[in-house]
């Protein structure tokens, strides 16, 4: 932010920014004094920035592959106080990683790019905030019936779930029994699907 303020303070004032940025005046006259006097700077700063440097220097002398609890541990036998979230706090901002072993997870099947793939039938909107509303027909030995899509989710927050149910009841060879119970107990004064 004190680098925009500098852009623009020729045109605007510095004053005026302040009041449309969240920044106070004073806060950014302190910092163009710390940039010009850099012993102003506060303490933890400072070591902040020859923490880095030694963060740096450890982590390239071990070829790029010590993490954070490694290389605060080598730190610490080089007597280098620091505490470890110190440590990981610094190389997050400086974008340093260690070495990962394997993969971060595994990857246990591969689709074919020949394989079939059954056919898209809601076109990937699955939006129904009623009961019925959008219906998939889905085929068992030849035999294909109409089958509810249950929305896990309908509108927008927890306060819209619609509980649902699929089921065989007697006579019916599927039945979709919606409720809407949960939104009864979280809204009492909701109306209904």
């Amino acid at each position: 932010m004190v680098d925009f303020i500098e852009d623009h303070r020729d045109a605007y004032g510095v004053e005026p920014i302040c009041r449309v940025l969240p920044i106070a005046p004073a806060t950014y006259y302190e910092e163009r004094r710390r940039r010009r006097e850099p012993d102003r700077r506060p303490a933890r700063q400072k070591r902040e920035e020859l923490l880095a440097r030694e963060i740096r220097r450890v982590w390239e002398e071990n070829f790029g592959v010590y993490g954070a609890r490694k290389l605060w541990r080598q730190l610490e036998r080089e007597g280098i106080g620091v505490a470890r979230c110190t440590v990981e706090r610094l190389m997050r901002q400086m974008g340093l990683k260690g070495a990962v072993r394997g993969c971060k997870y595994k990857v246990t099947t591969v689709a074919g790019e020949a394989e079939k793939r059954p056919a898209d039938l809601v076109e990937r909107r699955f939006q129904a905030c009623r009961p019925n509303q959008l219906w998939t027909k889905r085929g068992q030995n030849g035999d294909s019936h109409r089958f509810p899509h249950i929305p896990p989710l309908c509108g927008h927050g927890a306060r819209n779930r619609v509980a649902a149910a699929v089921f065989p009841v007697a006579g019916h060879r599927d039945c979709a029994f919606w409720g809407d119970w949960g939104l009864r107990r979280l809204s009492p004064n909701w109306g209904g699907v």
